[in-house]
C-alpha cells in the first residue's frame, strides 16, 4: 500500500485517463451510427445487383467466359488487406494481419517462396507492419479511409482489378472485418477474383427460376458491363464493412477501458482510506504515546 501522496495521483491518472476512453467511445459511437447506416443501405443493393448478374449468366451458354472468371494456373497471388489507421479497438487489426500472414506461410506458401505473393494495404497499422516485415507490397493507401466514399474509392479499385487485368495476379484475396453489429467482428477471408458465378443450389427458389428478360443491346454486352461494376462495388463494400467494424471495435475497447478505469478509481479510493485511516491511527497513537510519557 503506497503512501497517500502516491495514492491520490494515481487516483487522478485513472480518472483523466477514463475521461479520454468515455470520450472516444462517444464519439467511435457517433462513427458507427454513420458508417452502419452506409453498410445496411449499400447491402441490399449490391446483393440485388448480383442476383442480375446471376440470373441473366445461367441463361448464357459457354462462350460466356470473360477476363474477370477465365480459367488459368494460379501462380501469382494478391492479398487485399483492409486494417485501420489509427488503434485502440482491440484486436481488430491484428487478427487481420495474423490472417493475412496465415494466407502467405500456409495456403500460399509455394507461391511465397518463389517470390509470387504481393499485398495491398489500405490502413495504416497494415501497411506499417508489412513493410517492416519485409512483405512485398504492391501498393497501400492510408488515406482513403479517412473520407471514404465511392468516388474517392473507385481509383484505387480500379488500379487492384487491373493488376488481374494485366496478369499481374492469377488470383485476389480479401482479409477485413465484417460487420455484423457494435460488438461482433467477423474476421473474413474470401476471394475477390476471379469470380464464380455459379448460383448456390440452397439459393431461394425465386432466385433460381428463369427470368424472361428483354436484352438490348445483347446479354452478353450487359453481362460484361455488369461484373466490372459488381466487382468495384464488392470492394467498396468490403471497404465499408471494415470501417463499420472498426468502429464498432473502437467503441466496445473504450466502454471496456472506462468500465475498468472505473473499477480501478474505486480500488484505488478504498485504498486511500485505508492509508488515511491508518496514518490517522497511527498519529492518535503517537499523541498518546507521548502524553503517557509526559506523566511519567
Amino acid at each position: 500500500m503506497g503512501n497517500l501522496k502516491e495514492i491520490r495521483s494515481r487516483i487522478i491518472s485513472v480518472k483523466s485517463t477514463r475521461q479520454i476512453t468515455s470520450a472516444m467511445k462517444m464519439v467511435s459511437a457517433a462513427k458507427l451510427k454513420k458508417a452502419q447506416d452506409a453498410v445496411i443501405n449499400l447491402r441490399p443493393y449490391a446483393k440485388k445487383l448480383v442476383g442480375i448478374l446471376q440470373n441473366i449468366y445461367q441463361t448464357i451458354e459457354g462462350e460466356s467466359e470473360s477476363i474477370y472468371n477465365r480459367k488459368t494456373n494460379i501462380e501469382k497471388i494478391l492479398i487485399v488487406a483492409i486494417t485501420s489507421n489509427k488503434g485502440l479497438c482491440g484486436a481488430f487489426n491484428a487478427n487481420v494481419i495474423k490472417q493475412v500472414t496465415t494466407l502467405i506461410n500456409e495456403d500460399f506458401i509455394k507461391e511465397n517462396n518463389e517470390g509470387n505473393v504481393s499485398i495491398v494495404s489500405f490502413g495504416k497499422k497494415g501497411s506499417e507492419f508489412f513493410h517492416s516485415k519485409g512483405y512485398k507490397v504492391a501498393f497501400y493507401n492510408n488515406e482513403i479511409l479517412d473520407k471514404l466514399s465511392y468516388e474517392n474509392a473507385l481509383p484505387f479499385i480500379e488500379q487492384v482489378m487491373a493488376l488481374y487485368e494485366k496478369n499481374q495476379a492469377d488470383k485476389i484475396m480479401l482479409v477485413y472485418n465484417q460487420f455484423k453489429n457494435a460488438g461482433v467482428q467477423v474476421l473474413t477471408a474470401e476471394q475477390f477474383l476471379p469470380i464464380e458465378l455459379d448460383l448456390d443450389k440452397d439459393a431461394d427458389e425465386q432466385i433460381m427460376e428463369h427470368f424472361d428478360y428483354i436484352f438490348e443491346p445483347t446479354k452478353e454486352y450487359i453481362v460484361q458491363e455488369l461484373i466490372p461494376k459488381s466487382l468495384k462495388l464488392k470492394l467498396y463494400e468490403t471497404m465499408l464493412e471494415s470501417l463499420a467494424a472498426e468502429h464498432g471495435a473502437r467503441m466496445t475497447a473504450m466502454h471496456k477501458a472506462t468500465d475498468n478505469a472505473s473499477e480501478m478509481i474505486k480500488e484505488l479510493q478504498l485504498n486511500y482510506n485505508k492509508a488515511r485511516q491508518a496514518s490517522i491511527t497511527n498519529e492518535i497513537l503517537e499523541i498518546v504515546g507521548g502524553a503517557e510519557a509526559l506523566r511519567k
